[in-house]
């Protein structure tokens, strides 16, 4: 025990301190209690009902305590304000919905697009009420517009940008610049060594960079002021996507997607499941047969996933002559093997229309499944040991051993089912099947296959009429990933392949029914099958199952929707979208969304009174700032992409700000209007993945010394990075 340092007082300390308690007394027990059960900060003690009052041991006279109303307090923090909300909002006896963004939120992250699609749901659908802003009234909204402005970023608001304000003088020369200079990451200029103190993660970040902040007309640039009339705050909205693999998903599709209701049984059912889960499907799915043709990947699609193009795939001779380089280049050519199948166009296949057959699936194609079993031989290589090919009905056509041309280094048994004893007396080589492929292959023949570019590569030949299982069945977080036919066999066709993994390999044949009953599937349920698409809804179609308010249900009168965007003139009507505006410019883009809010005066094409919802979309400020896919150049990987002068930059913003305006302006009242910018600017993360997928395609054939890129950790932070700053969108959201 340690020593006390307490010591008794003396009879004059007691004297002193009881002095002072005289001038400024302390409280007894019972006030004691009372203070420390007050909530913090209230300051005044009610003593009515307290008992103090008769308390005789408090210490100090009764006289001296103050006898605060609490009641008054309270109703006086009833009337204060909890929240921003629009003046109509307060008016008393006033059912126009209003906007609340309530000051104790919420929000501990920033908002989604999915978000602001669930305000559009409660609001005329089904949805639950959102919880990151208050919606008063909601039911008497009576229409919704969202429009997506992509080109528009937080930079613009916060004065990291400069330029916005053209001051008479300012040279049209000057381009957009930020005033916070890049960092060394962005610049890739640092060493690897420089970056371990850089953490893997996000970067930091703080609740500015996702609670919204309000609009104040002195603090914008001149073209941004306008929009401080419309809405009240900013908020920070981020587009989906992936940080593993540093890719940003659309924000069209996220916005016109919407999950499938769940039902309670469904719910209940999927905690008690095991494994992959089975496709799921909206009451309204109808399948829609599709012929096999509509399934053929075409040159972009075999590009990407790394297939040698066969030569038909290419319609001008400067086309032909570049992929011959690039297959030269990768030892695809027939000096090191490989053969082509036997056709010199593409329109060699169709048929004439007397012999096409609208019920048939293969469009009077021959459908081959084929897989490949493969051996590692010298050279870290793969070498073909097993095909097997099947035909449309089941048949076996082909299933052949194959005796490798350079020695067995590894025979994969876990993987091919190959052992020294099974290819001891084989003598067929790849020559004799590519001899007998050549043969079997015609113009209107269609190769099925999971992954087929290895199986071809392994093969050493090209086909132009490809159907690849893992593009028609995308991966959920789409690509690179893909996923497996094993993973696809027992989700969509309750069935399990490939059980014997480890001990005497996969069947070949086995691999390729089931490659071809998921395209028979996908032929019989429709494109959408399988997709992102199958397990969601349009958002259109949604709303087609509501009833407009003030009708009566037996007259059958539903929401609709109407999507007005940039395409062809001679685009027809078609998907969950019922009326479709199609349009050239950003005038257009305004006029059709006037039309689609108020509809027609004959009522002809949209009705009169006009749609429920409309999604629309202003593309002039993306286009200029090189944000759209169509305006970059993966050829000039290695350099950003200019941005635009400071006049063009400031005349855009200005027009694109003026256009939505001119749409507010034309809402009729009860009307929730949407902003959204998509992205952020996903210039940088674009040139840096081009960047990744050149590296990875020279790499596999290159020396390190030979490299026209490099790829180390530092150009990894910087995509990092710029992912980061591609998914960071903005939106606005009122009620007219």
């Amino acid at each position: 025990m340690g020593k006390h340092n307490h010591r008794k007082r003396s009879r004059m300390q007691y004297e002193e301190n009881k002095a002072t308690d005289v001038a400024s007394p302390n409280i007894g027990l019972s006030a004691t209690l009372l203070q420390l059960q007050k909530p913090d900060g209230a300051d005044d003690l009610d003593t009515t009902n307290s008992g103090l009052a008769d308390d005789s041991n408090s210490g100090y006279p009764l006289e001296d305590w103050k006898t605060v109303n609490r009641q008054a307090k309270r109703r006086k923090s009833s009337q204060s304000t909890k929240g921003i909300t629009s003046q109509a909002a307060t008016k008393k006896g006033n059912n126009r919905p209003a906007l609340t963004f309530a000051e104790l939120h919420k929000l501990h992250s920033s908002l989604k697009i999915f978000d602001l699609q669930d305000l559009v749901l409660y609001c005329l659908a089904d949805g639950v009420s959102p919880q990151w802003i208050s919606v008063r009234h909601h039911a008497q909204v009576r229409k919704a517009v969202v429009l997506l402005v992509p080109g528009i970023e937080r930079n613009m608001f916060d004065g990291t940008i400069k330029g916005l304000d053209l001051a008479p003088g300012v040279s049209d020369e000057q381009t957009l610049s930020p005033t916070i200079p890049a960092t060394k990451v962005e610049t890739q200029q640092c060493s690897a060594n420089e970056l371990q103190d850089e953490p893997l993660s996000s970067p930091r970040r703080s609740p500015d960079d996702y609670l919204p902040f309000p609009l104040v007309s002195d603090h914008l640039p001149t073209p941004l002021k306008p929009l401080a009339t419309l809405f009240s705050h900013l908020l920070p909205v981020n587009a989906p996507g992936d940080d593993k693999y540093y890719k940003v998903h659309s924000p069209l599709q996220a916005m016109l997607t919407s999950p499938i209701p769940k039902s309670q049984e469904d719910r209940k059912a999927e905690k008690l499941m095991r494994g992959s889960r089975p496709p799921r499907r909206d009451s309204s799915w109808t399948n829609e047969r599709t012929p096999i043709t509509s399934f053929i990947a075409s040159k972009e699609d075999l590009q990407e996933n790394e297939y040698a193009v066969h030569p038909a795939c290419f319609d001008s001779e400067q086309g032909r002559e570049d992929n011959t380089v690039k297959r030269r280049f990768a030892k695809q050519l027939a000096e090191f093997g490989w053969v082509d199948t036997k056709i010199k166009a593409l329109e060699d296949s169709e048929n004439s229309e007397s012999q096409r057959d609208n019920n048939d699936l293969t469009a009077g194609r021959t459908v081959l499944a084929l897989d490949c079993e493969m051996c590692q031989v010298e050279g870290n290589e793969y070498a073909l040991a097993r095909i097997s090919i099947i035909g449309f009905d089941g048949e076996v056509i082909m299933d052949e051993l194959v005796m490798p041309d350079k020695p067995i280094t590894n025979y994969l048994t876990q993987y091919s089912g190959m052992t020294a004893a099974k290819l001891a007396s084989v003598t067929t080589t790849l020559p004799d099947i590519q001899a007998r492929l050549l043969e079997l292959f015609n113009p209107r023949t269609i190769l099925i296959g999971h992954s087929l570019n290895a199986d071809l590569n392994a093969m050493k030949l090209t086909h132009p009429f490809i159907v690849d299982t893992s593009i028609l069945y995308p991966h959920p977080r789409g690509p690179p990933l893909k996923s497996s036919l094993k993973f696809l066999a027992q989700k969509y066709l309750g069935r399990e392949i490939q059980k014997e993994n480890g001990s005497v390999g996969h069947d070949s044949i086995e691999d390729a029914i089931a490659c071809l009953d998921l395209v028979k599937q996908k032929c019989e349920k429709g494109v959408k099958w399988g997709t992102s698409e199958a397990s969601g809804e349009s958002i259109f179609t949604r709303l087609s199952r509501m009833h407009r308010p003030g009708t009566a249900k037996e007259a059958e009168t539903y929401r609709l929707g109407a999507r007005v965007d940039h395409g062809r003139k001679d685009q027809k009507n078609r998907g969950p979208e019922k009326l479709w505006i199609p349009c050239s410019n950003d005038e257009e883009v305004v006029a059709g969304v006037k039309r689609a809010v108020l509809g027609d005066d004959d009522g002809a094409i949209i009705p009169g009174g006009g749609v429920d919802f409309t999604f629309a979309r202003l593309r002039a400020l993306e286009n200029l700032r090189g944000w759209s896919n169509d305006n970059r150049n993966p050829a000039s990987s290695n350099a950003p992409i200019p941005e635009p002068s400071l006049a063009a930059m400031s005349s855009a913003v200005s027009q694109t700000v003026q256009n939505i305006v001119s749409i507010h302006a034309s809402l009729p009242p009860c009307t929730l209007f949407i902003v959204y910018s998509g992205t952020g600017d996903p210039k940088e993360m674009g040139r840096l993945q081009e960047m990744q997928r050149r590296f990875k395609r020279e790499y596999a054939i290159k020396k390190w010394d030979e490299l026209s890129v490099r790829w180390t950790d530092v150009e990894e932070q910087a995509l990092r990075r710029a992912c980061v700053k591609a998914r960071q969108g903005v939106g606005f959201v009122t009620i007219t």
